[in-house]
């Protein structure tokens, strides 16, 4: 049986959700009808909405379910950079982090670029330097990477967009669940719920205020017009569902799995990228084999068993690497890396055959020293 290793990519469905989402099924109604069946359905969704906001920290108002994380980006990046989002009315400059993820760097390819630390961490210098002459801005930024697990720190980043007047966009997708949300001054934050334990096909844009956003998606007016479309109500309730369920998750230990590999990884001629210097999810690692194709590594432990993915993109049949990688200026290296994302449900006995098999690999490939 396949040992899944690529919860950043989807995380294994929680029981609580799939049981809220079994129940959501049962309702039948849609929400925006009047009759009774919808008014339940409303109902259900409203109250999905109160917990998001508690969840979060924010009224329910300041609620826009949307489709996934992509489209919350989206949404959010496109409003508060044309100047008809909050707080309204300016025209925005994107400042757009080296290793943000497509989904907000191609929400606006024409952004200023912001480089990051050889931790993986935000240049914050960089950033003070960019908003220093004056233009108004929105700085774009998640919390933490979706390929190295890297967390930038986003109370200094807040600080400085708060003493420049910029905005601030948060991509929290990876660390809903994983880690407590960032606070402070936060324009809006980004959530998905699969990347929780929920299913495909349900996220959730969340405004630091509350406050009207000309839609992307134009329609019934749902969502107070600021997203059309019938909402996925099963998607939403489940999402909600393993948001909840992850507050009881054992994170450290879920850690402790992780440094081991690492360790593991390490010993047998490895990288962990990053060094290991900047504070990570605890779930995710990006182990770098020296001289090695990613996907060649993939390949080999896909056929012992094991569900990981690679640092690199692949396009039109092509592979290319990493963005993130070499933002972080690993170079030639940045085509050696894979990613290891821990489920929530991981464990012990699969870690240590995980370990067994990538170290007998790494023996076997002869990787190249760094």
């Amino acid at each position: 049986m396949t040992v899944y290793l690529d919860a950043n990519a989807t995380d294994v469905l929680r029981d609580e959700a799939r049981l809220a989402m079994l129940e959501a099924l049962s309702l039948g109604g849609n929400p925006s009808s009047v009759h009774g069946p919808g008014r339940v359905a409303r109902r259900a969704l409203e109250e999905a909405r109160d917990r998001m906001g508690r969840y979060c920290g924010v009224g329910p108002e300041q609620v826009v379910f949307t489709s996934g994380g992509t489209e919350a980006n989206m949404l959010a990046i496109h409003a508060l950079t044309q100047g008809d989002g909050l707080p309204g009315g300016t025209t925005r400059r994107p400042l757009i982090g080296a290793t943000e993820h497509d989904a907000v760097r191609m929400a606006r390819p024409d952004a200023v670029i912001l480089p990051v630390l050889a931790d993986g961490t935000l240049c914050l210098d960089a950033l003070e330097k960019a908003l220093a002459d004056g233009v108004p801005a929105l700085v774009c930024c998640m919390a933490a990477n979706n390929e190295t697990g890297i967390i930038h720190p986003m109370q200094e980043i807040a600080a400085l967009c708060a003493r420049h007047g910029a905005l601030l966009h948060v991509d929290a997708v990876q660390v809903a669940g994983r880690m407590a949300l960032p606070r402070g001054s936060v324009t809006s934050l980004a959530l998905s719920g699969h990347k929780a334990g929920g299913i495909m096909g349900a996220g959730a844009l969340i405004l630091g205020a509350e406050g009207h956003i000309t839609p992307l998606i134009r329609g019934g007016g749902q969502e107070r017009g600021r997203r059309g479309g019938t909402p996925p109500l099963p998607a939403i309730l489940g999402m909600m569902a393993a948001l909840e369920a992850s507050r009881q998750q054992d994170w450290r230990e879920i850690a402790r799995l992780r440094d081991k590999v690492d360790e593991a990884a390490v010993a047998c001629g490895a990288r962990v990228t990053g060094d290991r210097k900047a504070p990570r999810l605890p779930n995710t690692t990006s182990l770098i084999l020296w001289g090695v194709p990613a996907q060649t590594q993939l390949m080999m432990l896909d056929l012992q068993g094991f569900a990981v993915s690679t640092g690199s993109a692949c396009s039109s049949g092509k592979v290319s690497a990493s963005h993130v990688l070499q933002a972080m200026g690993l170079g030639e290296a940045a085509a050696n890396a894979i990613r290891v994302s821990l489920p929530w449900n991981i464990t012990e006995e699969q870690i240590d055959r995980f370990i067994e098999a990538y170290t007998s690999m790494a023996l076997r490939l002869g990787a190249k020293a760094a």
